[in-house]
């Protein structure tokens, strides 16, 4: 009897268990609850905490109502200037509505396909009527509000609010990408080549204008030298003047010296003349113009002073 009893109220404790179990449900913060009786709404949970519901009769469908993103692939679109981009968007949404996103969507899933094809469709219209440069610039943020408010209001029939659409990446398709990469380096080449020439022409400029200098730098320089030389012969020239002119004999006889020491300098020095001649007239006495003066009546009576050592009196040869 006592098992009896035991294993019966075990059994009442296991069908009571599964009562509550099915009957009672949570609703998180971060959700939406739609109440569902043989597959027709019946309520819509909107605040968390803990529910009840008809056990094997009602089920609960949750949605999230926090921010929900789709992010469709990217697309090729044609702008108004015919300039064609690979344009990449993501949208953000919010449900609402719970019974008319269950009623006209069913689930995320299909509302995702649904979002991706509105976003392509206004992007297309809306981008088709500016030129690609608008894309490219400050002008983009209007363009992206204007997608949004087109798809906000499209969405609105199936309980979501459209928070943002925005344009994450505009690229271009990879021939026209290669197509101006390559304009872009020959553009590039070209200055390049012009920087050079003009780098040679102002080289060239400066090689001439040096050259032009050192070469009026040098006959400036010539010439301050030749009439620094003139006027340094010249003061010579007085001065050998002014010396000449103070007393005729002693320079010449100085001068004579002078061509004596130049012409005798040499070792192997050798002159072919007479020992009589006007050169070697000091040779014939202290005074050489009465030796040059005796020279030139005829030979001398008395034998003539002896010459210096080197030099012989041999009319053929004299060292």
């Amino acid at each position: 009897m006592n098992r009896r009893a035991l294993a019966l109220a075990a059994g009442l404790l296991v069908i009571a268990g599964l009562f509550l179990t099915s009957s009672l449900f949570i609703v998180n913060q971060t959700e939406l609850a739609l109440l569902l009786q043989f597959g027709r709404p019946v309520r819509v949970i909107d605040e968390p905490g803990l529910e009840v519901k008809l056990p094997f009769v009602q089920n609960v469908v949750f949605f999230d109502r926090r921010l929900l993103d789709v992010e469709p692939p990217p697309e090729e679109v044609i702008a108004a200037d015919q300039k064609r981009a690979i344009v990449d968007t993501y949208t953000r949404y919010r449900i609402v509505n719970p019974l008319l996103f269950y009623q006209t969507v069913g689930g995320e899933d299909a509302v995702r396909a649904r979002l991706t094809a509105m976003v392509s469709s206004s992007m297309r219209q809306v981008i088709g009527k500016v030129p690609l440069s608008a894309l490219l610039s400050v002008r983009r943020a209007p363009i992206m509000w204007k997608i949004r408010d087109e798809v906000h209001a499209e969405a609105k029939p199936f309980g979501i609010d459209v928070v943002d659409t925005r344009i994450r990446r505009v690229d271009l398709p990879p021939q026209n990408s290669e197509a101006i990469y390559a304009r872009m380096n020959s553009e590039r080449q070209q200055q390049a080549a012009l920087y050079r020439a003009e780098g040679a022409q102002a080289a060239a400029t400066v090689r001439a204008t040096a050259d032009r200098d050192v070469t009026v730098t040098i006959a400036d320089a010539q010439r301050q030298a030749q009439e620094l030389r003139g006027q340094g012969d010249a003061q010579a020239t007085a001065v050998y003047a002014k010396a000449y002119g103070q007393d005729e004999k002693f320079f010449a006889f100085y001068r004579s010296l002078q061509a004596y020491r130049d012409a005798l300098a040499g070792k192997d020095t050798a002159f072919v003349l007479t020992p009589q001649g006007n050169f070697f007239r000091f040779f014939q006495g202290p005074v050489g113009v009465a030796g040059a003066a005796a020279t030139a009546a005829g030979p001398p009576s008395a034998p003539a002073a002896a010459p210096p050592a080197g030099v012989s009196r041999d009319p053929a040869r004299t060292r």
